[in-house]
């Protein structure tokens, strides 16, 4: 176990203006509380969520810290846990209260309290754990900030996973994957011999091909407007690609599936590309939308034909996942070789955080690690 002297130092990426860059600074991490879990980081995923909020298209306050999908080994344990000890390995997920409503009905992902636990730059009481020589950093950005050496999370979002599992690729299961997967497996519910269709080839986008192959799914099509990831989503279990730029998408669609999808997922956060997904289900249609649009971001619909073809429309937060179970879950398909996540991952050198956050923005990379230590 580390010392708690070398703990309280650390290394992180700090975001200090609109838009970045991130910047590798020495800071000071205050001990875990009562509750909470001290975690050495091994590598954290980049997810599109991070690069929406150092561009403030979500309004979280600066100079902050940011990662949210950790992983790493357990340093030190708060007196009150009991789900982990040190030296098991975690993944780090959203954070939730764990007593509204919908956090005792098994809803975490739908915590009435979740932006204060996620976007507020803080614990949801206003305290922090991170600082510099002129006073706090803002930190706990999903619970966690794992953009850094060492990280503070609760035990309610920490996951602890098998030591067989490769610690380094598993973080993107807190969040990204963990989102795209689970909108099909949790909340679309896609089954087997169904018809979906993802909108979108990213990593939320494969995750979600990925998981529709796994259940069953019978007819499975990537939208998109890049050849590379296509062809990459049929690799991973698409059963057609469809590239937007070559005509309509959604009678594209329409005519594979035979008049319309019975589930479509929407992960862009385009508006026009909603309605597509929108437009492409068949009667009694479901479409799921993840995507991180800012705030105020509409969608028009044409009211008649929704009505009258009884489509639904389903608002997803983290693929409606209890990451306890869901993560563990993902980890035995991985291992299994049928949900081979890996092949969307690329990693980086923690120094090399820009140049990571460049080429996923670019599409060069489908989902970048940035590897932070070692296991």
């Amino acid at each position: 176990m580390t010392t708690s002297t070398s703990a309280n130092t650390i290394s992180a990426a700090v975001v200090r203006n609109k838009g970045g860059p991130f910047i590798i600074e020495q800071l000071r991490l205050e001990e875990p509380l009562a509750d909470e879990v001290l975690v050495r980081i091994v590598a954290t995923g980049m997810c599109h969520t991070d690069m929406v909020v150092r561009d403030q298209v979500y309004p979280v306050p600066q100079p902050i810290v940011l990662g949210h999908e950790g992983a790493g080994v357990v340093e030190k344990i708060g007196a009150s846990v009991v789900k982990v000890r040190p030296g098991d390995h975690v993944v780090l997920s959203f954070m939730s209260c764990g007593r509204c409503r919908m956090c005792a009905q098994g809803r975490p992902a739908n915590c009435e309290n979740f932006n204060a636990h996620n976007f507020s730059g803080a614990r949801a009481d206003g305290s922090g754990s991170l600082s510099d020589e002129h006073g706090p950093i803002h930190d706990h950005f999903f619970g966690q900030s794992s953009f850094s050496t060492f990280a503070v999370a609760n035990e309610r979002n920490v996951v602890k996973v098998p030591k067989e599992a490769p610690l380094e690729l598993l973080g993107p299961l807190g969040c990204g994957i963990q989102t795209g997967a689970g909108a099909v497996m949790n909340a679309l519910k896609v089954g087997h011999g169904s018809s979906f269709a993802a909108f979108g080839a990213g990593a939320v986008g494969m995750s979600a091909v990925m998981a529709a192959r796994a259940v069953g799914a019978t007819t499975i099509i990537a939208v998109d407007v890049v050849p590379a990831r296509l062809a990459l989503a049929k690799e991973l279990g698409a059963t057609h690609a469809v590239d937007a730029r070559r005509g309509d998408a959604v009678a594209a669609v329409k005519e594979i599936a035979g008049g319309g999808v019975q589930f479509s997922l929407e992960t862009t956060a385009l508006p026009q590309v909603a309605r597509q997904a929108i437009n492409a289900l068949g009667v009694r249609g479901t479409c799921g939308i993840v995507g991180a649009a800012p705030p105020g971001t509409e969608i028009k619909i044409d009211v008649t034909e929704f009505m009258q073809m009884s489509k639904t429309v389903y608002g997803i937060i983290e693929g409606d996942s209890v990451p306890d179970i869901f993560i563990p879950q993902l980890i035995d398909l991985f291992l299994q070789g049928r949900f081979p996540f890996d092949k969307l991952t690329k990693i980086y050198p923690f120094e090399r955080i820009n140049e990571a956050a460049s080429d996923s923005e670019h599409g060069l990379t489908v989902k970048p690690i940035i590897r932070i230590g070692k296991i």
